[in-house]
């Protein structure tokens, strides 16, 4: 009974005129004398009655069609909802993937490589570079290849390059002696080079590597290079260009370390070295210009520049010891041959 109540307050108008209409078409079918008129009144009602019948078979049809649309859109908000929490833990998931991803990558931030590809390494960082930092020793490579080969590669590009240097402070008789020390205590003998490392070795090494630097910058006024004499020793050697870095330590043969200029690591250390750089004793370079010095300076010209630079030469020095101080600096032996 409720059903048909409901369905009956649903299709009221409908259910009245279909009877209104048969009733009408009936009445009227029924008169004796029918006109013309009355019959086409009978037949419109009729159609009427037609009509809404099928509007009532209409509606039946469309109610559980209805329903089951309803129930459709139900389910496909309900699977929409779990859809969308699936789509969330998706991202999640590939949020912590990509990290994971990004993790892995920078686990391989440095390569090792063994000691006999080092000088190749470096010669394919020579490569093109408009930068160069070091930080070390002495810098008996930076005399020996580095530097001449870099501006060599600058003139000919005719572009600017840019050289930050970082070495043993000559005048610093302690500093100077831990580090001949430490080498000794790595070999007993003579390195590459030929020579065993003692106090003045080193201190030649380093005075050797200023005038160097003087002496380039004299030849190639697109050189901007820039000195900083420290005070503690390090037992690594960092080279940085353009490309990639290059940490090697007082063994030529042994393993080093690369790191792309792509890597984070990179940055890091590049901010690591100018602001040691910035800490140490800082060689004013640019007044080397006071102190012009020949292709092959002389002892007199050499006195005069680390008098115009404010480095004073060791006590004791004679010709001799000047000599052997332009050769380390003009033509140094390459460690890794």
């Amino acid at each position: 009974m409720t059903r048909f109540t409901n369905w009956f307050g649903k299709n009221a108008d409908a259910v009245i005129a279909l009877v209104l209409a048969i009733t009408v078409a009936l009445l009227g079918v029924g008169v004796n004398l029918p006109n013309e008129s009355e019959i086409t009144n009978s037949a419109i009602l009729a159609v009427i009655g037609l009509l809404a019948t099928s509007v009532l078979r209409d509606r039946g049809r469309r109610v559980p069609v209805e329903a089951e649309v309803r129930d459709t859109l139900r389910a496909s908000s309900s699977t929409l909802d779990d859809l969308s929490g699936r789509l969330a833990h998706i991202e999640r998931f590939e949020g912590v993937l990509s990290d994971t991803k990004r993790a892995l990558d920078e686990t391989s931030v440095v390569r090792v490589i063994g000691g006999g590809q080092v000088a190749q390494v470096l010669a394919d960082a020579r490569r093109d570079t408009d930068r160069w930092f070091f930080k070390g020793g002495t810098g008996t490579y930076i005399r020996a290849k580095t530097l001449p080969e870099c501006v060599a590669a600058a003139r000919r590009e005719r572009r600017t390059l840019l050289f930050r240097l970082e070495i043993l402070d000559p005048t610093d008789v302690a500093v100077c002696e831990a580090y001949a020390r430490h080498r000794r205590s790595v070999s007993d003998g003579p390195d590459a080079t030929g020579e065993p490392w003692t106090l003045e070795r080193t201190r030649k090494e380093a005075y050797a590597t200023i005038l160097a630097a003087c002496w380039h910058k004299q030849r190639f006024g697109m050189l901007d290079i820039d000195i900083g004499l420290a005070r503690t020793m390090t037992t690594l050697r960092y080279d940085l260009a353009a490309s990639r870095l290059v940490v090697t330590r007082d063994d030529p043969r042994g393993e080093a370390l690369v790191v792309d200029s792509t890597k984070f690591y990179y940055g890091w250390v590049s901010a690591e070295l100018q602001t040691s750089l910035d800490q140490a004793r800082r060689v004013p370079v640019e007044l080397a210009r006071l102190a012009p010095l020949d292709d092959e300076p002389t002892v007199d010209e050499v006195r005069k520049l680390f008098e115009v630079l404010g480095i004073e030469l060791a006590q004791g020095y004679t010709e001799r010891d000047i000599i052997e101080i332009v050769r380390k600096a003009l033509r140094a032996k390459d460690p890794y041959e």
